[in-house]
């Protein structure tokens, strides 16, 4: 694999570990809060919010050459507001209207989310198109896997059921894991974990950095 090649990988991934958005950056807790309370919210929000990442980063990186420095913020919300209406049309086209329901007001406040305007002032408008793309889809990717491991623990423990489907006849589901305290119980337990990590992964490197020295 040639340098390209390990880069594009790179920029690619790093979303889903080193800078996943929720566990990492802890951007985006709002929605993430609010819509997870069964693993089908979750993919939906997190497949809306990548396909605007997507387009968004790299409509904002071919054009950043010709956007004031002054006006740029309102010039990423107008490019933003732009794919989110084209995501909502969508999703209300063909997604069941229960789903829509789920979701609420939350696809339309994608236009708002700190994870994409943070991409388009951090990233997209200060690099190429194809890198921009790959930090979206990265990054997007790694948001809606965390939604989904978020969704899957609060309705496996909420309701009984993954994807709509009973785990078991014999257990008594806590309905408080499918309320608010429950995304905050369940994302506070999974943040202290990942921190947890982080800083056993800090240690190792410092301890082993020491015996080399």
């Amino acid at each position: 694999m040639g340098m390209a090649e390990q880069s594009n990988l790179k920029e690619l991934t790093k979303g889903i570990v080193q800078y996943n958005p929720m566990f990492v950056l802890v951007l985006g807790l709002c929605p993430s809060l609010a819509v997870t309370t069964s693993v089908k919210n979750g993919v939906a929000m997190g497949g809306a919010a990548t396909f605007v990442l997507i387009c968004s980063n790299f409509i904002i990186s071919v054009v950043r050459s010709f956007i004031p420095r002054e006006i740029r913020i309102p010039c990423f919300i107008v490019v933003i507001a732009a794919f989110v209406t084209m995501v909502e049309l969508l999703m209300k086209a063909y997604l069941p209207p229960d789903l829509n329901a789920s979701l609420g007001i939350f696809i339309p406040l994608i236009v708002v989310n700190c994870i994409i305007m943070y991409r388009a002032e951090s990233f997209a408008y200060k690099n190429k198109p194809l890198v921009s793309i790959l930090d979206g889809a990265g990054l997007g990717l790694g948001w809606t896997l965390s939604l989904c491991l978020v969704s899957a623990i609060r309705e496996i423990l909420g309701a009984g059921t993954i994807l709509g489907l009973k785990v078991s006849e014999s257990y008594q589901p806590a309905a408080v894991m499918i309320m608010a305290p429950g995304a905050f119980i369940v994302l506070g337990l999974l943040l202290g974990f990942f921190n947890w990590r982080k800083l056993r992964k800090s240690e190792k490197s410092m301890k082993a950095y020491m015996k080399h020295d």
